[in-house]
């Protein structure tokens, strides 16, 4: 099999991006496994494949969304609760991703940082799918509602995130990046 060129991998990369509005159909489950099991060849220290992966159905969704906005409602009110309940209601596919906790401090930043990779992983895979995918971090994931829903156990798995995926209605554009002069720093 050929490897990818190059330019190709770049692409990809840089073509990716971050989805806000689905359209309504959820992927078909097969896409997502399969990109789950790419995810997992992310590079992780010592083999730990500290990663772990929840999928969501409807009923755990609409749990995860009533959850949500109680929280928006406590503290912006009723209204604002009503938009984020109405938009999340929207959402076609849920997949939440965890990585397990250590007790040593480094190991856990290491698995923390091979879970993102195997994320990146599974959204470039995604994306040549024609998935595209949002990763949300708000207060609904650290609450101890969210953990018990899914049935994890917080003191031995770290949320890394809550993601949205399926076909995007509109791709928005590229954000400029800074120049890579700014971010390298060249020591002698």
């Amino acid at each position: 099999m050929p490897l990818p060129t190059a330019d190709s991998v770049a692409a990809l990369i840089r073509e990716r991006r971050t989805i806000h509005n689905f359209q309504p159909d959820v992927p078909a489950k097969d896409i997502i496994l399969d990109a789950i099991e790419v995810a997992c060849w992310a590079p992780n220290h010592k083999m730990t494949e500290p990663w772990r992966f929840y999928l969501l159905g409807p009923e755990t969704a609409a749990a995860v969304v009533d959850i949500n906005t109680e929280l928006v409602v406590q503290k912006r009110g009723e209204r604002a609760g009503e938009i984020k309940r109405e938009r999340w209601r929207k959402m076609p596919g849920w997949l939440v991703v965890t990585s397990q906790k250590s007790e040593k401090p480094l190991r856990e930043e290491e698995d923390y940082a091979a879970t993102s990779c195997a994320i990146q992983n599974l959204m470039l895979y995604l994306w040549t799918q024609g998935i595209g995918m949002k990763w949300g971090t708000g207060p609904a994931i650290r609450d101890e509602r969210f953990y018990k829903l899914l049935g994890i156990d917080s003191a031995t798995e770290k949320m890394v995130g809550l993601f949205w995926y399926g076909h995007a209605s509109e791709v928005p554009k590229a954000c400029p990046r800074k120049p890579i002069a700014e971010l390298i720093r060249e020591c002698p």
